[in-house]
């Protein structure tokens, strides 16, 4: 479900600040349905590597790691 950790108006007030004079509702909707996503998805690696290491805490190193990973 697209919005249920990331809130719209932030998003929409980031799309219209680089430029988007109109931003169209389900446009704002899909980016953060993507962005959610990914962040799970680097969440999950992050975890794996945190694991590996026999930690309990995700680390910014572990994220970053992730970033390079995707």
């Amino acid at each position: 479900m697209a919005g249920e950790y990331i809130s719209w108006s932030p998003i929409r007030r980031l799309m219209k600040h680089n430029g988007a004079e109109i931003v169209a509702r389900d446009a704002v909707d899909e980016l953060v349905s993507w962005l959610e996503k990914s962040a799970e998805n680097l969440t999950d690696v992050a975890l794996r590597l945190t694991k590996h290491a026999g930690r309990k805490k995700i680390t910014r190193d572990d994220i970053l790691i992730a970033i390079k990973y995707f």
